[in-house]
């Protein structure tokens, strides 16, 4: 695949928290020769509204984000719970609705997650990063079950020069997080958070990895308040990495 234009869908969790994992997608992407757009008007994708069943309003929001990202060639979400939505859900919020179902599907088919993007479109598993460590992934629910991608992280990551990977136990158990999950019920998440967090101690890992940012807030959060924290980053800042910036806790 020759040049080629993006539009990158960044989602709330990186406008807000992480704008670092936006930053080492756009370095990423512009690095294998695309050029990178940002549609300046999106917003949420309105995910936790439709998971909540305010599906109304959730309807408005995609609404006018298909209009917002319909003239993209394609359109790439550092996220597989967002990915998920605006490529899956957003058809069942218009299944009553002939001409809104056709743009929703429309839109749907130029919706990539980032690592399904790299591996699957443009045929890339080494991507010129280099990242000194020793590393354990933890796929994300909407990633694996909503989007069934389940080998593209790990085979990109197993290309970057200088990473160790290391299994996950368990690794296709939820973190407990689940957006609003936590907050209803934060006895069943916290429960499962420590499970998962005894599964990556036991890799003897220093980074964990995962695709989602709210999989990487809830976890990070949960290590942190333990004794020898793990670095947690997203998937995009160890592809960005050229083996120089490796400093970030």
């Amino acid at each position: 695949m020759g040049q080629k234009s993006v539009a990158l869908f960044a989602t709330c969790l990186v406008d807000l928290f992480y704008p670092q994992v936006g930053e080492a997608t756009v370095r990423l992407l512009r690095r294998l020769g695309l050029t990178v757009t940002y549609p300046t008007d999106q917003t949420c994708c309105g995910q936790p509204l439709f998971n909540n069943g305010f599906h109304g309003e959730a309807a408005s929001i995609a609404r006018r984000t298909i209009a917002l990202l319909e003239p993209a060639e394609c359109i790439v979400v550092p996220s597989g719970s967002c990915a998920c939505m605006l490529k899956k859900e957003y058809l069942h919020l218009f299944q009553d609705d002939p001409e809104m179902h056709q743009r929703a599907a429309g839109l749907g088919r130029k919706i990539y997650e980032l690592s399904d993007f790299l591996v699957r479109v443009l045929g890339r598993e080494d991507v010129g990063a280099r990242f000194t460590g020793t590393a354990t992934y933890h796929p994300s629910c909407h990633l694996l079950r909503g989007l069934g991608i389940a080998d593209a992280p790990t085979r990109l990551l197993q290309r970057v020069q200088g990473l160790t990977l290391h299994e996950l136990p368990a690794a296709e158990n939820c973190c407990g997080f689940g957006g609003s999950f936590a907050v209803k019920f934060p006895e069943v998440s916290n429960a499962i958070l420590q499970e998962k967090i005894r599964n990556i101690r036991a890799t003897g890992a220093d980074i964990l990895v995962a695709n989602d940012c709210g999989c990487l807030m809830h976890m990070g959060g949960g290590i942190r308040r333990t004794p020898q924290p793990i670095r947690t980053m997203h998937l995009a800042e160890i592809l960005a990495g050229d083996g120089t910036a490796n400093e970030r806790q």
